[in-house]
């Protein structure tokens, strides 16, 4: 049975665990040098409990095992974008095409919701019909494609834009809320 819920610090070993594959066999992640349990630890900390990261796991029966995580984190620097995040998910190779991600996705999105945040941005490298069905699935559409900007593995690679409404953009806009505070929002 899955289970999802909040991540933990002590997670961040089998979270980066389920990168790595995506950062040194392939170009999902333009990132070169996969994250170690610690480096994944302050990136899941980074954000004062603002930004929700969450794991699915196959329940505390088996042993709690992660099996795929999804996050959002802040969409650009600049104080003008704070309404807007950015999400990424990613599930174990094992379990890929089992319908975690599709479990997984929907909390990540609910959880934004409640947040307040009003639109959810992904990036896609291309080409990769596993994530945009995925993504498209949890209501993102496509917006555009930049042309080789990422150079890994010996070739160049697009990326694509993906966008999810969240919210009505409201004026004034509301501050979002800390997932610390909101908590994991199922259905």
């Amino acid at each position: 049975m899955i289970a999802l819920r909040p991540a933990r610090p002590d997670d961040a070993a089998s979270i980066a665990a389920i990168y790595a594959p995506y950062v040194l066999t392939g170009t999902v992640s333009f990132e070169t040098e996969a994250p170690d349990a610690r480096a994944m630890r302050n990136r899941m900390t980074a954000s004062d409990g603002l930004y929700p990261w969450i794991v699915a796991t196959n329940g505390e029966a088996d042993g709690d095992a992660v099996l795929a995580y999804a996050y959002a984190t802040r969409f650009r620097e600049r104080p003008a974008y704070r309404y807007v995040v950015e999400t990424s998910i990613y599930v174990s190779g094992p379990v890929q095409g089992q319908g975690v991600g599709r479990l997984l996705y929907p909390a990540l999105i609910n959880t934004l919701r409640a947040q307040g945040f009003v639109q959810a941005v992904s990036v896609i490298s291309l080409p990769n019909d596993y994530s945009i069905g995925l993504h498209e699935a949890a209501g993102f559409r496509r917006q555009g494609v930049l042309r080789e900007l990422g150079f890994k593995h010996g070739r160049w690679i697009d990326i694509g834009f993906w966008q999810r409404e969240l919210n009505d953009a409201a004026i004034p806009p509301v501050e979002p809320k800390p997932f610390s505070e909101v908590g994991l929002v199922r259905g």
